[in-house]
């Protein structure tokens, strides 16, 4: 399979960029990772940006939100 950086695709790097990009949004995410775990957090994230797309047009769909978490370092 074909990645891009490390990616399985360019949307899912793109969302991963834009979530984990912002120190606030970083520590947030992973407060919410911890309290709730990878699938509550995912599937919270995901509803308040449903619809919606990354600044460089990218899709926020379930699947890259989930991988996005999943790749934050939680201790």
């Amino acid at each position: 399979m074909k990645t891009f950086n490390g990616h399985r695709s360019w949307n899912a790097w793109n969302v991963s960029l834009w979530l984990s990009n912002d120190e606030i949004y970083y520590h947030l995410f992973v407060a919410l990772i911890k309290e709730k775990g990878i699938q509550k957090a995912t599937n919270s994230i995901y509803h308040y940006l449903k619809g919606g797309k990354t600044p460089d047009g990218a899709s926020y769909n379930r699947l890259s939100v989930k991988l996005a978490l999943e790749g934050l370092e939680v201790e």
